[in-house]
């Protein structure tokens, strides 16, 4: 029996040998661990965590416009100008009440037309005390307005959102860099960025896709699913990178479309039908022959 200590030499081969393979571990991991350096390169690797199916497309999606948030500007999908409904400083109540109960909306900037110069918002809810005849004749727009949130354009998506939530603001004003109202844009909006679409009891024809409207032409909606649409007009449009229909006819687009804008995809002509908050609403699809 042999009763010698291990020799030290033994011992530090031993444990030189352990850290090679340590190090060597080491050397493999991080070749293959890849880590992105940048939004477009984390972007790219979550895109191929989905092909691979380690995340669902609606999570996909969600991640995605989460980053877009981060990176764009108000001016990316504020609602201009010529699609705000305002209510004028010095208007009366019967003037501007039938336009705020057909736009259906909860709030309106309040803006002075001599000066251009916003003064406040005036939340709808505020105004049900008033309704009744008897009650207009001691309306005063000026003690019912809000203070308003004035933002330039080019304010970050995800700042604008803290803020907002900050302090419990629904909507902001958009200025350009001289001070004009450009715009309007609400929490609504950046938070559609994220999780997509947000319809509410007064979208119009929120549960019809699809609409035939005549011979061979149909009104449908830019949210319809790739494959609800393939089925129903026996195409192959591509689900692999868009969801939906919009998505497709933006891309094939390449930059963002008017009103009656019309293009060809497939066999299938569509035309855009109506725009909505920097978005396409519907689109007119038909057979082209």
């Amino acid at each position: 029996m042999n009763d010698e200590p291990p020799s030290i030499s033994a011992e530090s081969s031993r444990l030189g040998f352990r850290k090679r393979i340590k190090d060597k571990i080491k050397e493999i991991y991080q070749n293959f661990s890849y880590k992105p350096q940048n939004k477009q390169e984390l972007a790219g690797s979550i895109r191929d965590s989905s092909e691979r199916g380690v995340l669902e497309k609606g999570t996909l999606n969600m991640i995605e416009g989460a980053l877009r948030v981060s990176t764009d500007q108000v001016r990316d999908i504020m609602i201009p100008r010529p699609q705000v409904v305002f209510v004028d400083k010095n208007e009366k109540p019967a003037d501007f009440l039938p336009r705020v109960v057909k736009s259906s909306h909860s709030r309106f900037p309040v803006i002075n037309s001599e000066t251009e110069k916003i003064e406040g918002i005036l939340l709808a809810k505020d105004l049900l005390p008033f309704l009744s005849s008897k009650d207009l004749d001691e309306f005063e727009l000026s003690q019912l307005i809000r203070p308003a949130i004035l933002i330039p354009e080019s304010k970050k998506l995800n700042i604008l959102l803290d803020e907002l939530r900050a302090g419990r603001n629904h909507m902001a004003i958009v200025l350009d860099e001289y001070g004009d109202v450009t715009g309007i844009v609400t929490i609504e909006d950046v938070l559609e960025e994220i999780v997509g679409e947000i319809e509410d009891e007064h979208d119009k024809d929120s549960g019809t896709l699809i609409k035939e409207i005549g011979e061979d032409e149909y009104l449908v909606s830019a949210l319809t699913p790739i494959d609800v649409f393939n089925e129903t007009f026996n195409s192959s449009l591509s689900d692999k990178d868009f969801d939906t229909l919009g998505g497709i006819v933006m891309h094939h687009f390449a930059r963002f479309p008017k009103p009656n804008d019309a293009i060809n995809i497939d066999g299938l002509r569509f035309v855009i039908n109506s725009l909505e908050r920097r978005r396409i609403k519907r689109i007119k699809v038909s057979k082209i022959n």
